[in-house]
């Protein structure tokens, strides 16, 4: 499948795990040209980059910190230049998850969280929006800590849920320049080394999942590329929740 034949597309985050999954998956799927964004793992980003371009596409490793406003102007700017004047897809896909008791969280700790996590949607959506002068495609990845948080979470889980908010709002907003913007909301994504470090949650979660296994990146970038693609040219502002059922599962 060709889904996303000639597209040129922008992934934050894409130095691995989850990120890379999607600029993978891209690749695979027909993009013409992945822009492959970091903030510092510049050596995974590169990786990532000569396996996009294993599977057929042009890649170009970006580096910026998405804390600053900008800094995602900048980024988006460079990513339309690489991708010859356009860009058809971003995937706001950067974003951090420090686990914090909230006694004793202080207003620099919260703004540290919200501001790798919300203003980088933001900032970036924006520049992108504003660029995007044929329409396009805007994807946020959040999480379904949106609406069930963990404990030592509640400022991730408060911004991933203003980032399902952002997108249906900027869909409302964009949407008449031809830019749909979603959400996409994972569950546990398996990365090296998780099963060691933390095998009482992973095996708490294939338990409940009635899929019975962890999610992979490719999953998301499954969602994600199908978000992208013509065929979801009439979805916009929804939340493509990617978690192998375990939404489903009461919790009384």
């Amino acid at each position: 499948m060709r889904l996303l034949e000639g597209q040129v597309a922008l992934v934050t985050g894409a130095g691995g795990g989850i990120g890379g999954g999607i600029a993978l998956r891209f690749a695979a799927l027909g993009a013409a040209a992945v822009a492959v964004h970091c903030r510092t793992s510049v050596a995974a980003a590169e990786d990532v980059a000569a396996r996009v371009r294993e599977a057929g596409a042009r890649a170009v490793v970006l580096r910026a910190e998405l804390r600053d406003e900008d800094a995602c102007h900048r980024l988006v700017r460079e990513a339309v230049e690489w991708g010859g004047g356009r860009l058809d897809t971003l995937v706001n896909n950067a974003g951090v998850q420090p686990v914090q008791a909230l006694a004793g969280m202080t207003a620099e700790d919260w703004r540290a969280v919200v501001d790798a996590n919300l203003t980088s949607v933001f900032a970036c959506t924006q520049a992108a929006a504003q660029l995007m002068t044929g329409g396009g495609s805007v994807t946020h990845i959040a999480s379904i800590e949106a609406g069930h948080p963990a404990a030592g979470h509640a400022h991730y889980s408060a911004a991933k849920a203003a980032v399902v908010l952002h997108a249906r709002s900027a869909a409302l907003e964009y949407g008449p320049l031809g830019i749909r913007v979603n959400s996409v909301s994972p569950g546990l994504i398996d990365r090296e080394g998780l099963a060691a470090a933390w095998p009482e949650g992973v095996r708490r979660w294939q338990e409940a999942a009635p899929l019975g296994r962890l999610g992979r990146p490719e999953d998301i970038g499954d969602a994600c590329a199908f978000l992208a693609s013509p065929l979801a040219s009439w979805i916009s502002g929804q939340d493509l929740v990617v978690d192998g059922g375990v939404s489903a599962r009461p919790t009384w």
